[in-house]
C-alpha cells in the first residue's frame, strides 16, 4: 500500500472555503479538510498527515462510487523529536458524479484527478448514503472489506475490515433511512432508523483507532447475557485489521472500527435534567438515587462477567505515584493553585499512605463516567452510555481493572458542576449568596441520594470510604482546573470550591 503524505498542517489553518478544493492527490484534499474536523486529534497542533492504508467497502458501482476507508497516520510534531502518532479512520466516498442537496455540498472535500484524467468528487462517507449503506452491509456480514494498493488494485495482506452481530440480531437493511448525530467529539455516530417499525440503532463510527477490543464492544457484548437494562443492547460490530505505518515490513495490527447499539429514541441526557432541575430549584434527590442504583447494577455485572481481582501493594503503590504526578502537573498548569501548593501536597501525601486492603477489589468500570455519558430513556430509566473510558489515555489502560469508586468519584462530581455552574459570573451581594447557598444545598442532596441508591444495591455506600472518595474527588477536580484555565477561565471557581472542601477536612487520617 502506498503512502500519500500531507504537508504538515497547523489546526489553525484557514477554514476550507465552498469553493472545493482540487488534486491529482488525495492529500491534496485531506491537508485543508482533516485538521477542522471536530474528531481530528492533533488539535492546536502541527502535524503530518499521511494515508497508510485503503479499504475498499465493496458495495456500490466502481464504475460510478467507491466506498472507501482510508487509514491515516497523524504525527505530532514535537520539536525534531519522534512526536505522538495517532492512527485514524477516515471513510470517504469517491463518486464520478456530483450529489445534490446543501448537506451533499457541506460533506465535499474536493474533486481528486485520477491518472487517467477522470474527476471524482469526494464526500466525507457519514454523510454520504453510500457509506451508510456499505456500513450496514458490512455489519450484517453481506460484504467485507478490501485492501487496495495505490492503483485501486487488491492488496493481499495488507488490511481487512469484517462485520459481526449477535445471534438472533438482524442490523437494519442496506438502504434503511440515516442520519448524522450532531456535536459529537472524538467518533462519529449514525443514526439509522428504519421506516418499517423495526427498532433503530446507532453506529458509532471510531475515528482513532486502537489496537484490541474497543471497550464499548466489550462491555456491551459481555453484558448483554445479564439482562440488565442499563446499557444498550448491542446490535453489532465491525473488527478490521490496518498498517500503521508506510513500511510493508511492519505487520498490521487489529481492533475495532465501529459498533452499533440499540437507538433510545426520545431520551433525554442527565446533564440536562440535571441542571434544569438546578434552574428551577427542583429537588433531584429522587432520580439521583435511582441513577445511583442503576451504576451499581451495571458495576456488579461488569464484576461478574470481565476480570476483576484484589487490588495488591503495586496497585496502592501507582495509584498514590499518579495523584502526586497529577498534582505536579495540575500545579505546572494552573498558576491559580499556587496558594494551594503545600496544603494539596500535604493532602495528596496522607493519601498516599492507603494500603491495598483499603483499596478492595478492582474491576472494570465505566472509565469516564458524568452526567453526559446517562440517557432516561421513557419507561425503562437510566441508561449508561460511552463505555470507551477516558479517550486520551491508551486503550490498554482503559481496560484494566480499577476501582468502582473511580466511576462514583466522577458522578459526585459531575452533580457539582450541574449545580454551581448556574452560578458562573455571578457578583457578590446578597441575590448572588442566595443563588450559591441553594446551588450548594442541591449538590449535597444529590450527592447523598446518589450514594444511598449505590449503597441500596452493594450494601456499602460509597461515603463509607471517605478518605480514598475524596482523593479520588480531588485527582478529578485538579485535572477540572487545568481544563477550565485552559478553556473557560470563568469556570475555575467550580472545581476550586470542591478543592477547597477536600483541603477544608485536613489530611487523611
Amino acid at each position: 500500500m502506498s503512502t500519500q503524505t500531507a504537508q504538515t498542517t497547523p489546526t489553525t489553518a484557514t477554514a476550507p472555503t465552498a469553493t472545493p478544493a482540487t488534486g491529482t492527490h488525495l492529500h491534496d484534499l485531506l491537508g485543508p479538510w482533516v485538521p477542522h474536523q471536530r474528531w481530528y486529534p492533533a488539535k492546536g497542533r502541527e502535524a503530518r498527515t499521511e494515508v497508510v492504508g485503503r479499504l475498499l467497502l465493496p458495495w456500490a458501482d466502481p464504475e460510478d462510487v467507491r466506498v472507501i476507508v482510508h487509514v491515516l497516520r497523524v504525527t505530532t510534531v514535537a520539536g525534531g523529536g519522534a512526536g505522538h502518532v495517532d492512527i485514524v479512520q477516515v471513510p470517504l466516498v469517491h463518486r464520478r458524479a456530483p450529489r445534490s442537496g446543501s448537506d451533499a455540498v457541506a460533506a465535499l472535500l474536493g474533486v481528486l484527478t485520477d491518472p487517467d484524467g477522470i474527476g471524482w468528487f469526494v464526500y466525507d462517507g457519514p454523510h454520504d448514503p453510500a457509506y451508510v449503506e456499505a456500513l450496514l452491509a458490512l455489519l450484517d456480514g453481506q460484504i467485507c472489506g478490501v485492501a487496495l494498493d495505490a492503483t485501486g488494485e487488491q492488496a493481499e495482506h495488507a488490511g481487512t475490515a469484517v462485520g459481526h452481530h449477535p445471534a438472533g440480531v438482524a442490523p437494519p437493511e442496506p438502504g434503511t433511512p440515516a442520519r448524522v448525530l450532531r456535536g459529537e467529539q472524538s467518533n462519529t455516530s449514525i443514526i439509522v432508523e428504519p421506516d418499517d417499525g423495526s427498532a433503530p440503532v446507532i453506529v458509532k463510527v471510531f475515528r482513532t483507532l486502537h489496537p484490541g477490543r474497543n471497550p464499548d464492544v466489550e462491555v456491551q457484548a459481555s453484558l448483554a447475557p445479564t439482562g440488565v437494562r442499563a446499557v444498550p443492547a448491542l446490535a453489532g460490530w465491525v473488527e478490521g485489521s490496518w498498517p500503521v505505518s508506510s513500511d510493508p515490513s511492519q505487520p498490521l495490527v487489529s481492533g475495532d472500527l465501529a459498533v452499533a447499539s440499540e437507538f433510545l429514541a426520545g431520551a433525554q441526557d442527565a446533564w440536562r435534567e440535571a441542571t434544569a432541575a438546578v434552574v428551577s430549584g427542583t429537588d433531584f434527590s429522587e432520580r439521583a438515587r435511582a441513577l445511583g442504583a442503576a451504576t451499581a447494577q451495571v458495576h456488579a455485572a461488569l464484576a461478574e462477567q470481565l476480570p476483576s481481582r484484589p487490588a495488591d501493594d503495586d496497585d496502592a503503590r501507582r495509584l498514590a505515584e499518579g495523584w502526586l504526578q497529577r498534582l505536579e502537573w495540575a500545579l505546572s498548569e494552573a498558576d491559580v493553585l499556587a496558594p494551594r501548593a503545600d496544603a494539596l501536597r500535604a493532602r495528596v501525601a496522607s493519601s498516599g499512605s492507603l494500603d491495598a486492603a483499603t483499596l478492595g477489589t478492582l474491576q472494570r468500570v465505566h472509565g469516564d463516567y458524568h452526567l453526559g455519558q446517562v440517557l432516561d430513556v421513557p419507561g425503562r430509566g437510566w441508561v449508561l452510555l460511552d463505555f470507551e473510558g477516558e479517550p486520551l489515555r491508551p486503550l490498554a489502560e482503559r481496560t484494566l481493572p480499577d476501582l468502582a469508586l473511580r466511576d462514583v468519584a466522577g458522578m459526585l462530581r459531575s452533580f457539582d458542576y450541574a449545580a454551581r455552574q448556574t452560578t458562573v459570573g455571578l457578583t457578590e451581594g446578597p441575590e448572588a449568596a442566595a443563588a450559591r447557598e441553594a446551588a450548594r444545598s442541591w449538590a449535597d442532596a444529590a450527592r447523598a441520594a446518589f450514594c444511598e441508591g449505590y449503597a441500596a444495591v452493594t450494601g456499602a455506600d460509597p461515603r463509607s470510604a471517605g478518605t480514598l472518595l475524596d482523593a479520588l474527588e480531588l485527582d478529578k477536580a485538579l485535572y477540572e482546573v487545568v481544563y477550565e484555565v485552559r478553556n473557560r477561565p470563568a469556570w475555575v471557581p467550580v472545581p476550586l470550591a470542591a478543592i477547597d472542601r477536600v483541603l477544608a477536612a485536613g489530611p487523611a487520617a
